[in-house]
């Protein structure tokens, strides 16, 4: 029986790629975001979920081998019944829908039923995986064709679809997915069927993902070698003369923090930022933040303070979130940018310093390093008697500036700009992300410290296992005192410091073993 056109949403068959979110295509990240039902599966990036609308259903049908959430027709069913409701139904599947997606069983569900449907195509793991792992297809002179076939057609099956006596005289690149369980009787027909024993083979597994791992070797020792390596499902096969090359092109794990899992504690409003520097350096980061920020539960002096901005000579922002609390209560006023002409701005940093310029702003003053000791004394240079000055600050903030302002003879009004506040729901994700084995910890901020701590009951045992890294001095004598060993601290104390204080720490660690290994 066929369904109403009237009723009806419409389904789009999405490939997210291989993995790595950033693959998916700009078409598909925009059906996500208008998606009222999302139905995904196992091996794509939760995070592309988050694309989503908040109040979108969110159906998971992952399948791995033994275990399936539903079979395909139950897939099918769903899709016809979501669309029949008149919803926008994404469907999201990993890799490209339409490469042994069984995205063309879906679509002739939907056709069947007459449900208008669209298909964004997405990056296949045969293509993406091999150039992650530094494996070109096809190059000139070595491969001029590549050949992709399911794993599952098992040679050793009497019903196997698959030539392999073909394959095995075609030439070029073959590239064998899901063929993990399967690859010794296929390597073995390989053989058999006339491919040298000495082609070099690659097996390339969670290709894409920060725990890629690659193995190479040949048609004869391949197989060995992946199970000494510890070699498991997702897994690519690549066969042929271009897995060579590999040695001169590989790049994703030669990164200088590829598969360190590093733990972030900042505000998840502003964790972004460090995650992408940290993951573009290869590092798996993990987001637990130990603290949030909030509104303040009385904004009478606040709106007091801006109401009168023009009466100060100074106005200090202590960071970026102090910088959006005031400009908020600024525009609540109705005033603009217009209120702080005639008033000098400093800048506790370049990230507050760009919070500023967003705003249309240059500040007057940004310290050399962003700390209130160093601040102090690089503004002790002008005359502040009798100065009046504005400080918005965190309500947990450290009085250092204000004692140092007022010791030198300003009139300081330190007020309050907005609440830090630990982040709460999150303990016993904290305590499985460190259960994992974290390579490094980082902190940001001495509330991080502290607030992690306490999601952990006061267990250091965890933190102990682990590197800890701070982007400053302060936030590292909060750590020591708090009895955390501190690795390292940022010599630039901003997030970009600390990401490379974390390739330095890593570079050194590495030097420092391989040069043992070798005396020893």
């Amino acid at each position: 029986m066929k369904i109403s056109t009237k009723s009806l949403g419409k389904v789009f068959l999405v490939g997210a790629g291989p993995g790595d979110p950033g693959l998916i295509t700009l078409k598909g990240l925009r059906c996500l975001e208008k998606a009222q039902v999302v139905i995904y599966d196992r091996l794509l990036d939760s995070s592309l979920l988050e694309s989503a609308p908040a109040s979108a259903e969110r159906i998971f049908v992952g399948k791995e081998r033994g275990r399936q959430e539903l079979n395909q027709d139950q897939i099918n069913e769903l899709l016809i019944d979501r669309a029949s409701e008149g919803k926008v139904v994404v469907r999201l599947k990993g890799g490209d829908p339409f490469v042994f997606g069984r995205g063309g069983e879906e679509a002739l569900a939907l056709t069947g039923m007459d449900i208008p449907f669209e298909v964004v195509p997405g990056i296949t793991s045969a293509i993406a995986a091999a150039a992650y792992a530094g494996i070109p297809l096809t190059h000139r002179g070595i491969s001029t064709c590549f050949t992709v076939v399911s794993g599952s057609e098992d040679p050793a099956k009497p019903e196997t679809s698959v030539n392999w006596q073909a394959l095995a005289r075609t030439g070029g690149t073959l590239v064998v997915l899901m063929g993990w369980s399967a690859l010794e009787s296929i390597l073995d027909t390989l053989g058999k069927e006339g491919v040298p024993v000495d082609t070099p083979v690659a097996l390339v597994q969670w290709g894409t993902w920060p725990a890629q791992a690659t193995v190479t070797g040949c048609l004869e020792d391949i197989l060995e070698r992946g199970r000494e390596a510890g070699i498991q499902p997702p897994v690519i096969a690549v066969i042929g003369p271009v897995v060579s090359l590999r040695s001169e092109l590989a790049w994703f794990d030669r990164r200088p923090l590829f598969g360190k899992k590093v733990l972030i504690t900042r505000p998840r409003t502003q964790a972004s930022k460090l995650r992408s520097l940290l993951e573009n350096l290869g590092a798996q980061a993990f987001e637990i933040p130990a603290i949030q920020t909030a509104p303040l539960e009385d904004y009478a002096q606040l709106d007091e303070a801006v109401a009168k901005l023009k009466d100060y000579r100074w106005v200090i922002f202590a960071s970026s979130n102090a910088v959006d609390a005031v400009f908020g209560r600024l525009y609540h006023q109705g005033l603009d940018t217009r209120a702080l002409g005639g008033v000098k701005v400093g800048a506790i940093g370049p990230a507050t310093a760009d919070a500023l310029a967003l705003r249309g702003i240059a500040a007057d003053f940004v310290p050399t390093r962003p700390i209130s000791e160093v601040v102090v004394q690089e503004l002790s240079s002008f005359d502040w008697t009798g100065v009046p000055v504005l400080l918005p600050v965190a309500d947990i903030g450290r009085d250092a500036l204000a004692t140092g302002l007022t010791q030198a003879g300003a009139l300081v009004d330190r007020v309050d700009a907005y609440r830090t506040v630990p982040t709460t729901g999150v303990d016993a994700k904290a305590r499985e992300a460190l259960s994992q084995g974290m390579d490094v910890v980082t902190f940001t901020s001495s509330s991080t410290v502290r607030n992690l701590v306490e999601m952990l009951n006061g267990d250091r045992a965890s933190l102990d296992a682990t590197s800890i890294a701070c982007i400053g001095p302060t936030t590292a004598a909060t750590a020591r005192e708090l009895g955390l060993r501190v690795d390292l601290v940022a010599g630039e104390h901003t997030v970009e410091g600390l990401a490379s204080a974390l390739v330095t720490h890593f570079a050194e660690a590495k030097n420092a073993e391989e040069g043992s290994t070798t005396n020893g």
